[in-house]
């Protein structure tokens, strides 16, 4: 699977590697916390085959789990052009009146085109302009429509991911949602977090582990794909963070501590490398990241990294191969390919401590 053991961190070919499409996972486990667990010891590289609900063993009083308790929101919305011809809408980012979104076929879809929307009669969505920041990008704004949210809960599907080759059923209204998702915003979940059941937060909140939550809207910067040969010339498109007060009081307190913070999820950990500043620690905040963090990146805000096993040549995959070391990262990716592993989204996860 190790695609040059000569590698260039900043190719990214480097970050390529082979994966059966059967591995691709198209549903979750059922229970939550019976997925797969692959530990990943990042200072001597072992590594080793556990389920998701041990994660608690390798946690410890006074350590500090970080969540994000963003809300996927219904955001793939379908309709139709004057002439008839379908188009796909995926919702992305709030902007004022307007959402930032991607449409398919966009070619065709100019400033002033609209698209008359699946549901309610003469609920439409106009196009605004077009956003040359993003393939397929749209700035649209809603006509003939009183209640937004309400409508987009009603017509709208869950977004699920390209590679899930099926259509958004029913069970995916629970299943692409964290039981602890609070604040609708994402246009897809923070996967990571979607393994934990509400009684294995209780039991890990019981053996005296602190529980805590940022906010990180999931959007395009999460999920684009890396284009440029040098992946240094890739640049995120900016998501809205948000951390409490009362978030960074503990999370320094941990710090201070001699404990561990436990970034669940990319999100969390893109997050908190954000706001984390060396003389003051963390700080509360709000405002727009396109951090990437890429082999090289010198990691000052998180102890232990729980994430999903994630797709190749993906900005995502760079993060942990930063975190964990390229070598062990893709080692490790060898190993749960060759283990069967379920990968992506719905697949199973990591722990890289």
């Amino acid at each position: 699977m190790l695609k040059n053991m000569n590698h260039n961190l900043y190719d990214l070919q480097s970050y390529q590697f082979d994966l059966p499409a059967d591995l691709i996972a198209q549903y979750p486990v059922e229970p939550r916390d019976q997925s797969r667990l692959l530990l990943l010891d990042r200072g001597n590289g072992g590594i080793r085959d556990l389920h998701f609900r041990d994660i608690i063993d390798y946690l410890q009083p006074g350590d500090t789990l970080v969540l994000n308790n963003t809300r996927v929101i219904p955001a793939r919305l379908y309709g139709s052009k004057e002439s008839g011809a379908r188009v796909e809408i995926l919702l992305l980012n709030r902007r004022g009146e307007s959402w930032e979104a991607l449409v398919k076929p966009a070619k065709r879809l100019k400033a002033g085109s609209r698209v008359m929307l699946d549901g309610d009669a003469g609920v439409e969505a106009e196009i605004v302009e077009e956003l040359e920041h993003m393939a397929g990008g749209r700035l649209l704004r809603f006509k003939n429509c009183p209640d937004e949210t309400a409508f987009i809960d009603r017509v709208g599907r869950m977004p699920l991911p390209p590679y899930i080759n099926r259509p958004a059923e029913a069970s995916d209204n629970d299943h692409y949602q964290t039981v602890y998702a609070r604040e609708r915003g994402s246009a897809a979940a923070p996967t990571a977090g979607l393994h934990f059941t509400a009684d294995l937060l209780e039991r890990t909140r019981a053996k005296g582990v602190n529980l805590a939550y940022i906010l990180l809207h999931v959007g395009l910067g999460t999920f684009r794909p890396v284009s440029s040969e040098d992946i240094r010339r890739h640049e995120m498109h900016y998501e809205y963070y948000r951390l409490e007060e009362e978030t960074a009081a503990l999370l320094n307190q941990t710090r201070a501590s001699g404990k561990r913070i436990v970034a669940v999820g990319t999100t969390v950990v893109r997050t908190l490398e954000t706001v984390y500043n060396s003389h003051h620690g963390f700080s509360a905040g709000e405002g727009q990241t396109n951090k990437f963090i890429y082999p090289g990146y010198e990691f000052k805000a998180v102890d232990r990294i729980v994430t999903n096993f994630h797709l190749p040549g993906s900005s995502l995959i760079m993060l942990v191969a930063a975190f964990a070391g390229y070598n062990k990262t893709m080692a490790a990716y060898s190993h749960a390919v060759q283990s069967r592993y379920r990968f992506f989204s719905y697949g199973d996860a990591m722990l890289i401590i």
